[in-house]
């Protein structure tokens, strides 16, 4: 099988994964993928999606966006504001992980809506579909909601 132009990845993930001190399994077990699986990453044999990252990121306790940029879903270059927003974002322990995903899917609509964002495979995957986005339930259920859709404030 040919090394897809992941190698920089998976190195940079090995090295990470022995500064924390983990073995192959002892990562794959945190971050809920197969052994297998990781070592082909690893190896530069399998190119992980975005939710395979992150959930290795959290398991190591580095930056999601990292291994996004090594991986080649981020571009290097690309706004530096917008992936110190993300990065707050998802790192802010106030906040669950659907009201994460939620403020994420927000800020991305509004990106595309003030035209950035536009046509960039890694915006358009997390983001979602824009129908879908205005139907969010943006907390809602919880209390939180109510001012975030004029519809839902009329008593």
């Amino acid at each position: 099988m040919a090394s897809l132009n992941v190698g920089n990845l998976g190195e940079y993930l090995r090295e990470q994964r022995r500064n924390a001190q983990l073995s192959l399994r002892q990562l794959a077990d945190a971050a809920g993928v197969s052994n297998p699986y990781l070592s082909q990453i690893e190896r530069g044999l399998r190119k992980p999606s975005a939710e395979v990252l992150q959930q290795v990121a959290k398991a190591l306790r580095i930056s999601a966006e990292t291994l996004y940029v090594r991986a080649g879903i981020l571009d290097a270059e690309r706004d530096r504001d917008e992936v110190e927003t993300r990065a707050v974002i998802l790192a802010d322990p106030s906040l669950n992980e659907r009201q994460k995903q939620v403020l994420l899917q927000i800020y991305e609509s509004f990106r595309k809506e003030n035209g950035f964002g536009v046509g960039e495979p890694a915006a358009a995957e997390e983001a979602g579909d824009p129908a879908q986005d205005r139907d969010l339930d943006s907390g809602a259920a919880d209390g939180h909601g109510a001012d975030a859709d004029p519809r839902r404030t009329a008593g």
